[in-house]
């Protein structure tokens, strides 16, 4: 179902999406350290491709890819749940994923 890749030095995880994603079938989940990292994969793998949602996209050849700061991550994984909820709420709204606006979104009292 998972497979674990990497590419240019950034790791990937490449899922299968089951019948849901009929075009290939094909799920990528990248996580990215920097925003400048989120940035350069977003350019290229839209170029020819479409954003989605969440940090969604698809590529020319029609692969899914998620494209994921770290940072969001570790936002999600936080111990206090108003915190997780407010970075989701925050991510639906967006299709590229904003780390300053997933960050506001935490810090928010």
């Amino acid at each position: 179902m998972t497979i674990a890749f990497e590419l240019d030095g950034q790791k990937f995880v490449g899922l299968n999406g089951g019948p849901h994603y009929q075009s290939t079938g094909n799920l990528v989940r990248g996580q990215l350290r920097r925003s400048e990292e989120v940035d350069r994969y977003w350019e290229h793998l839209t170029a020819g491709g479409k954003e989605v949602q969440c940090g969604w996209l698809v590529d020319k050849y029609g692969v899914s890819w998620q494209i994921v700061p770290n940072r969001d991550v570790e936002m999600l994984r936080d111990k206090d749940p108003v915190r997780p909820q407010r970075v989701m709420k925050a991510m639906f709204q967006m299709k590229k994923i904003d780390i300053a606006g997933l960050k506001a979104a935490y810090d928010q009292s």
